[in-house]
């Protein structure tokens, strides 16, 4: 995985938006372990606010003014933990993959051994809750629409991307022989990257519910002697 750096360093003061010329006293440091949760605070403070200014004004008109504004923060202080923008839009794709890796992660670990349960799980949970939230989908295609332009962001998404299809071949190989649960996981990576897509574009068109019984179709035809427990697992219904 692409490592990133890490949130545990802070300097010792933030810069002061409005320094007092004659301090009473000066504080001692703050212990260590203070310092690096308040860094974590913060950056994640600015990290929101990033995605924020995303949503509403794309990448290209994400600044750190903007971000700043979101924040309720000095220009100051958000230069003084990424930097540059750059740095800033790298952090927030990172943490937007976190989130939706601990997502999927969670929802298998809640899934149990079942083989159908699990793959069920993988598949349903990029259609449930703020997955495909319009927020969500907004800030995923806004990264994505610059990918090929910006080789970091390609390695980023390969990184997190690998992990979720090794998980997704690993359920499909559960229910099928080796030799087809690549070919079948790529296939379902697809088809949801694609209604995301359509998610999106459509602004509601598309359903949830309607996109997991496709889904569940699809499901059904690659495994016809399972089919009424993964139609089950993802719908609800019966087949």
């Amino acid at each position: 995985m692409i490592p990133e750096p890490s949130p545990d360093t802070e300097p010792e003061q933030e810069p002061d938006p409005d320094p007092d010329p004659e301090p009473a006293a000066t504080p001692g440091p703050r212990p260590r372990k203070e310092r690096t949760e308040n860094a974590a605070r913060r950056r994640r403070q600015i990290i929101d606010a990033t995605l924020r200014s995303i949503e509403k004004n794309g990448l290209a008109g994400t600044t750190l003014a903007t971000v700043s504004r979101e924040a309720g923060l000095s220009q100051g202080v958000a230069v003084f933990y990424f930097q540059n923008k750059q740095a800033l839009l790298d952090a927030a794709l990172r943490h937007l993959y976190a989130e939706y890796q601990a997502t999927w992660q969670a929802a298998l670990e809640a899934a149990g051994t079942d083989p159908v349960a699990r793959l069920a799980a993988l598949v349903r949970v990029d259609f449930t809750g703020d997955a495909c939230s319009p927020r969500t989908l907004t800030l995923w295609h806004a990264f994505w629409g610059e990918a090929s332009a910006r080789p970091l962001y390609a390695e980023i998404a390969a990184a997190y991307d690998a992990e979720h299809g090794s998980a997704m071949r690993a359920a499909v190989a559960a229910l099928t022989d080796d030799a087809e649960a690549d070919r079948i996981a790529d296939v379902l990576s697809a088809a949801s990257d694609g209604y995301w897509t359509g998610m999106h574009l459509s602004q509601g068109a598309y359903p949830a519910s309607e996109v997991l019984a496709s889904l569940a179709r699809l499901l059904a035809a690659f495994f016809p002697e399972r089919a009424g427990a993964l139609v089950r697992a993802l719908t609800g219904d019966a087949p």
